[in-house]
């Protein structure tokens, strides 16, 4: 049963230092026995960056988005009538009490619950950080730019944050949006939210991560800032965000000239 000292160490060891901004990935699962759960880690990774640390999680709701995939997907095979229903019932998103979504994991809503943390406004895709720079990351968040330059996501990429992966495969790396932002053919499609005011229609960038897995295999033959390290029974990383974005950007570019 892993305790909350070890889980530290083992994030020290990784090369998680104090006043680092950290985003984590985490599959709690496959840490093994964690004496408290979810909150336990989320207390030594707080111990393991300090007081100058920022913590950083992807709080995302894709439930409160008509045109996620995971709305289709609940959606799927219902009336007109019955969709309707199910649209009226939809809560508004609301920052504060909002719950993240499921498929986020159970550290990311810890995190979320945390004193003084803060989160984006995004109704589908909200980032919540706590520590000195948590407002630095999610006071700007517009509704064209869910995990573009100019999201929470971008602003790890202004601060050269660095991102923990707990048994979180490459395939579901996040930062490798802002590379695809970056391409010059990235189609728009519409998008629909609910948040306290009601209904929002607008369009972005379409989001795919179909080809992360690629990226990551990429990334990691030639990152030179990746460290890794076995905690509990989690495979895990510590990845410099520049430096995996600018190489999955540069990857991106030669393939798809």
């Amino acid at each position: 049963m892993l305790a909350a000292g070890e889980l530290a160490a083992g994030f020290a060891r990784l090369g998680v230092r104090p006043g680092t901004v950290l985003h984590v990935q985490a599959s709690l699962r496959s840490l093994g026995p964690v004496a408290g759960g979810a909150d336990t880690v989320v207390a030594a990774l707080l111990d393991a960056l300090g007081p100058a640390g920022t913590l950083v999680a992807y709080t995302a709701t894709p439930e409160n988005s008509a045109t996620s995939r995971i709305h289709k997907q609940a959606t799927a095979g219902l009336t007109p009538e019955e969709v309707e229903a199910y649209l009226s019932r939809m809560p508004g998103y609301d920052p504060a009490t909002t719950p993240c979504s499921p498929t986020m994991g159970a550290l990311s809503e810890a995190v979320r619950t945390l004193p003084g943390a803060l989160r984006s406004a995004h109704p589908q895709t909200s980032w919540t950080a706590v520590g000195p720079l948590a407002r630095t990351i999610t006071r700007h968040h517009p509704l064209t730019s869910h995990l573009g330059p100019d999201s929470p996501l971008g602003r790890l990429y202004e601060l050269d944050a660095r991102v923990l992966t707990i048994g979180v495969p490459m395939a579901h790396f996040t930062a490798f949006h802002l590379a695809d932002l970056r391409m010059a053919d990235v189609p728009l499609r519409e998008y629909r939210c609910r948040d306290a005011e009601g209904w929002l229609t607008f369009k972005a960038p379409d989001l795919d991560d179909l080809h992360f897995a690629d990226l990551g295999t990429h990334v990691l033959a030639r990152a030179t800032g990746v460290t890794t390290a076995r905690i509990g029974s989690a495979d895990c990383r510590l990845i410099p965000v520049r430096e995996a974005v600018d190489l999955a950007e540069q990857h991106l570019r030669r393939t798809r000239a």
